[in-house]
């Protein structure tokens, strides 16, 4: 979709983007900010099995350097979603070119997903990071075929989510086989 796609979509109540900036579009995406919320994970081995600790940190306007070797999650201070498209988001070029990962693998947004988004942020080499930083960009692609509507645990988020990848692993192994 276009950049001016994009914003007579969000008119019109098909994308959600709140809150909007007109200076953020894109010729065919839009730029999402930095949240300033930040959540790490405080064992050194994580577990697909359980529910793994984090610590919550607020960034300052003095930032927060983000080290290799860790995963960080943050989030869009936009809350955004549709359920009429399909949401990708990326990372800007910019910030690509400074070695920072803004979603690891997880780039594709369900639709019908409307939520603050969790960003899994891996930066090659220490990176500092600021609240309301312009980080990624989301772009919305047409489906085909019926809609079913993202209904999953992670709706309606704000802040950064940490996994509940142990819901799943628990739902699975409790299934008769």
């Amino acid at each position: 979709m276009t950049g001016a796609e994009i914003v007579r979509q969000h008119r019109d109540g098909r994308i959600t983007i709140d809150p909007f900036t007109p200076d953020q579009v894109n010729p065919n995406s839009y730029n999402f900010r930095l949240g300033s919320t930040i959540k790490t994970y405080t064992d050194p081995v994580l577990d697909v099995a359980e529910p793994n600790a984090v610590t919550e940190i607020q960034l300052a306007s003095t930032g927060l350097v983000l080290e290799p070797d860790r995963i960080y999650l943050g989030h869009t201070l936009e809350v955004m979603g549709s359920d009429h498209y399909v949401p990708i988001i990326r990372a800007r070029s910019g910030i690509a070119r400074l070695g920072l990962f803004v979603h690891v693998t997880a780039d594709l947004i369900d639709i019908g997903s409307h939520n603050q988004w969790t960003l899994q942020l891996h930066a090659v080499q220490p990176v500092r990071i600021y609240p309301g930083l312009l980080i990624g960009q989301v772009t919305f692609w047409a489906v085909r075929g019926d809609i079913t509507l993202y209904s999953g645990k992670y709706q309606g988020a704000r802040g950064p989510r940490e996994s509940e990848i142990h819901r799943d692993f628990l739902a699975a192994t409790a299934a008769p086989a």
